[in-house]
């Protein structure tokens, strides 16, 4: 059972991006609300209202979001990885 978050991770599972974001949160054992996006832009509209683009992974932790892999994962081992660090 993982830490329970307000994280919600728009995604696919085709997008290696998105995979590595999912790992991340694996690793640092957190629960999380995933939702996988349409193959098609034009058809991400609940990710376009989240996050005012359609690109993905998008991370929303409350209110901060994020549309870039490479921030996510800085992201949530300076928010999550602490914990986890003191916890074991």
């Amino acid at each position: 059972m993982g830490r329970p978050t307000e994280i919600v991770l728009y995604q696919a599972e085709w997008c290696p991006y998105c995979a590595r974001v999912r790992s991340k949160l694996t690793d640092l054992l957190l629960d999380y609300k995933c939702i996988n996006v349409p193959r098609s832009h034009s058809e991400r509209d609940e990710v376009k209202a989240a996050s005012g683009q359609t690109s993905i992974p998008v991370l929303i932790d409350g209110g901060t979001v994020l549309d870039d892999d490479d921030e996510m994962i800085p992201y949530l081992d300076k928010r999550y990885g602490q914990a986890k660090t003191a916890a074991s």
